[in-house]
């Protein structure tokens, strides 16, 4: 069908990763376990950093956030995904297209800034530890948390009634595993130049101020630490930012690549890829990091274990 021919659009087909019949099957399989221990990995920490007594300080406050992220950003994505790979036909209804970029859109937004959020406590506690407690206190971590949701939320909301209050073509076929800005935009017989102008501002402004952020605070605390004369200051300096350091690196670093690609070598299987990384992988990977490399989680993890062994037996 031509793509001036306007119609109703009452739902859209996702063309999802891969048309391969032979491999619907492993991949189903593959990103049913990747999906479950991220729901079980996010929601687990979740439950961790709220009942263990060890863990109510601003890092682990931030840490159940970033986890509650986790878990609504694979979720709004996973689900949907999976189904499709034992779907005849890989069809998302119109609002609930709608429903899911909204979500996306708000996770994606506040996991970058609730990340810039902890690079923050991580400047504090290392740089000003005997002012920790008074400058990070319970009303400013709330407020970072808070203000990042408000703002996403309005994001969200205002991206994706822009998109569907325009015109559809009948051409109704979503190049992608889920409903994502760019291939919904490439369906508009409206003119899209006033949209795109608006996802362009709101991701260049996400992107840059949370890792300007991030990228002051770690200079700042790369200077204390190097001014250190002990070496195991140092050592445990390093030890405090290092799992936080590490997902950074990963989550900024696959969406750096999407958007700094040059358009000759660019392409939608590599959008694709990119995608399922920080959709799912990265979600699946975060709570394994801290848990294995955070001290106070293992132990937290290891007494619960216990108290639910002692209370089965």
């Amino acid at each position: 069908m031509e793509k001036h021919n306007l119609t109703v659009v009452h739902d859209f087909i996702l063309k999802g990763i891969t048309s391969c019949p032979e491999l619907q099957a492993p991949l189903f399989g593959l990103f049913l376990i990747v999906y479950l221990v991220s729901v079980l990995g996010n929601l687990g920490m979740i439950i961790l950093t709220k009942v263990d007594s060890r863990l109510q300080t601003p890092m682990y406050f931030f840490l159940r956030n970033l986890a509650f992220t986790d878990f609504g950003y694979s979720t709004s994505v996973g689900p949907k995904m999976l189904v499709n790979f034992v779907a005849d036909q890989n069809t998302i209804s119109f609002y609930f297209c709608a429903t899911q970029l909204a979500f996306f859109l708000f996770f994606i937004g506040s996991e970058l800034f609730i990340l810039s959020a902890m690079a923050y406590d991580r400047y504090v506690a290392i740089c000003n530890p005997l002012l920790y407690t008074v400058v990070m206190s319970n009303r400013l971590c709330q407020l970072l948390v808070a203000i990042p949701y408000l703002y996403c939320t309005f994001m969200s909301l205002t991206v994706t009634i822009k998109i569907f209050s325009l015109s559809f073509c009948g051409y109704n076929v979503i190049n992608h595993f889920y409903c994502d800005c760019m291939p919904l935009l490439s369906l508009l017989c409206s003119d899209t130049h006033d949209v795109e102008l608006i996802i362009m501002s709101f991701a260049a402004f996400d992107l840059l101020s949370s890792l300007l952020i991030v990228l002051v605070s770690y200079l700042l605390i790369l200077i204390a630490i190097l001014r250190m004369k002990s070496a195991e200051g140092r050592l445990k300096a390093f030890s405090t930012c290092g799992s936080h350091l590490t997902v950074v690196t990963v989550f900024y670093g696959t969406l750096i690549f999407m958007h700094v690609q040059p358009k000759s070598s660019h392409s939608l299987d590599t959008d694709k890829v990119a995608s399922i990384f920080y959709t799912l992988i990265i979600q699946m990977l975060n709570p394994l990091i801290y848990s294995l490399r955070n001290k106070d989680v293992k132990y937290a993890l290891q007494n619960t274990w216990k108290r639910i062994c002692s209370v089965i037996s």
